[in-house]
């Protein structure tokens, strides 16, 4: 294991030339960040996610109440052991072959049995009031950490410059407030990434578990390798978009739809400025030109590029989807329903949950070089629900 470890963290694939590790040793005098570190992550994570179920059970929950957010879920289909049988251990979609067999054995119409197949599915998703105090807790740590981010950069020189970002590098001592928004990032997208698999189900599961891993994964490799300040601007920026967004969700389960609407174009706004604007000319910027005058070509250089510049296409992928989306409420005078996780409906039917006619998405997650995990993900143009 020892060789395994040595190989992996060569230090010259991972730090420029003529810099080892044992220079980015802690000393009395200066901390640099230590890979070992990372281990506080995990109980971190363990305790964020104790502290999200005490927050929806007596927080967000009595919040949502007080508002009158629906509690109840989706109607129940009728209890019918053949029917149950099938959608369990055959198929939740049943073809137009299987329907004709299951209306002569049953003695059903056929519309009576895609109805109860539709009920049945509709009967494992969420209610409004679930969706609620997930997207209330996501809304309070994202406020929370991008309030901790801003007030933290707004006192370092690279803010204002990025060039400040290679000022002395590698040799860049490790502020406690630094390692603290690093170690607490890090934390919340693990705790998203073991989350993921009992939270709301939606479509974009394996997009958003992907991203989460990208994310951890830059966040990590960007703190051993000391490359914490480009990753700091990188977490604040994509910060900024995910509290607007959980702010819509909450608007739209509260039946705002007013409020709602302008809080999704807000976000649609905040994302675009922030995803194609910021983030190119800022961190890419920095990370692909300023960085290589002054360090040279070292090849964890270009694996850092290679998945920051992944993340921009991702970027340009759910900016189009958003713009879709904004151009549909704009022109309708409403955000168009997340096809996600809202409830199947149909037009020929009163016994469904009709259609949302507004915003419904999460994003989660951005991954950078130390980036935040909440992505604004939009699916057939309409706003999606993810960090």
């Amino acid at each position: 294991m020892a060789g395994i470890l040595a190989w992996f963290w060569n230090e010259r694939f991972w730090l420029p030339h003529n810099v080892t590790w044992a220079d980015l040793q802690s000393t009395e005098e200066a901390a640099f960040p230590q890979a070992e570190d990372l281990y506080l992550a995990f109980p971190l994570a363990f305790c964020i996610f104790m502290i999200r179920l005490l927050f929806e059970r007596f927080i967000a929950k009595p919040c949502a109440l007080g508002l009158k957010v629906q509690a109840n879920g989706p109607q129940k289909a009728q209890p019918n052991a053949i029917l149950e049988k099938v959608f369990t251990a055959i198929t939740k979609h049943p073809d137009e072959k299987r329907l004709e067999g299951l209306s002569k054995q049953l003695d059903w119409d056929v519309r009576s049995i895609q109805r109860w197949f539709r009920q049945r599915r509709n009967q494992e998703k969420p209610s409004t009031l679930t969706k609620f105090c997930e997207s209330m807790w996501r809304f309070t740590f994202y406020l929370y950490i991008f309030t901790y981010g801003v007030r933290f950069l707004k006192k370092t020189p690279w803010l204002w410059n990025t060039r400040q970002c290679w000022n002395g590098y590698p040799y860049q001592p490790l502020m406690p407030d630094l390692h603290y928004y690093y170690i607490v990032e890090l934390a919340f997208y693990w705790s998203l990434m073991f989350s993921q698999f009992i939270d709301i189900k939606r479509k974009d599961f394996g997009i958003m578990f992907t991203h989460h891993i990208v994310t951890v994964t830059l966040i990590t490799f960007s703190y051993v390798t000391n490359l914490t300040r480009v990753g700091t601007l990188t977490l604040c920026l994509h910060d900024a978009a995910d509290v607007v967004l959980e702010a819509a969700k909450m608007a739209n389960y509260c039946k705002c739809q007013k409020l709602s609407d302008l809080l999704f174009l807000t976000f649609a706004i905040v994302f675009i400025v922030s995803r194609l604007g910021i983030y190119p000319l800022w961190i890419l910027n920095t990370t692909l030109f300023e960085l290589y005058e002054v360090l040279g070509n070292f090849p964890a250089l270009w694996v850092f590029n290679v998945l920051l510049v992944i993340l921009q296409i991702l970027h340009c992928f759910w900016s189009y989807l958003i713009i879709k989306a904004a151009y549909k409420a704009i022109s309708k005078g409403k955000v168009a329903k997340d096809d996600r996780s809202d409830i199947e409906s149909s037009s020929d039917e009163e016994e469904t949950v009709p259609r949302s006619k507004t915003l419904h998405s999460t994003i989660t997650t951005n991954g950078t070089s130390g980036a935040n995990g909440t992505n604004g993900y939009l699916t057939g143009g309409t706003c999606s629900e993810e960090h």
